[in-house]
């Protein structure tokens, strides 16, 4: 992906020039890149005069931000005790095995990400997956084609 930084100073410019903007600033920046990409994060820095290390301090802190590329699908497995103690690693596994990347990383392609986290917060209904921002509740290993299915449907049918 070519990266414009006229387009990252037409994000900055949206918002006031005060640190409160910082957050709405990188969420618009991560909806747009799939992740908040370092020229970004400098220019971010400078215009709302920022240390670098405390916007990447929030950067980090936050699941919804990425210092990486991120697919055009994200695919997240819940590795929480609930979900865990329900089979949640062996999800994990059949992903990585059906999109032939590891955890935390995404395929050369760009097509697909993988996460795993560490809790949801559905402990009722897991294991559970999110799948570009859909939810499937109690999941399992035979659950993974379907759910690839779908976000191949949906990446057609935007297409």
């Amino acid at each position: 992906m070519q990266i414009d930084q006229s387009e990252f100073e037409a994000i900055i410019q949206k918002h006031p020039q005060k640190k409160e903007s910082l957050i709405p600033i990188l969420q618009n920046f991560q909806g747009e890149y799939l992740y908040l990409p370092p020229v970004a994060l400098n220019m971010v820095s400078q215009a709302l005069d920022i240390p670098l290390i405390d916007i990447i301090s929030v950067a980090t802190f936050y699941n919804a931000f990425s210092l990486e590329p991120k697919g055009e699908h994200q695919v997240t497995v819940c590795m929480g005790t609930a979900c865990h103690v329900r089979g949640a690693p062996k999800i994990l596994a059949e992903f990585e095995k059906k999109l032939g990347i590891e955890a935390g990383h995404t395929r050369e392609d760009g097509k697909y990400s993988l996460d795993e986290v560490a809790c949801l917060g559905c402990c009722a209904i897991g294991p559970v997956v999110v799948a570009d921002g859909n939810y499937h509740a109690q999941t399992n290993i035979r659950n993974v084609d379907k759910i690839l299915k779908m976000l191949e449907k949906e990446e057609k049918k935007e297409q």
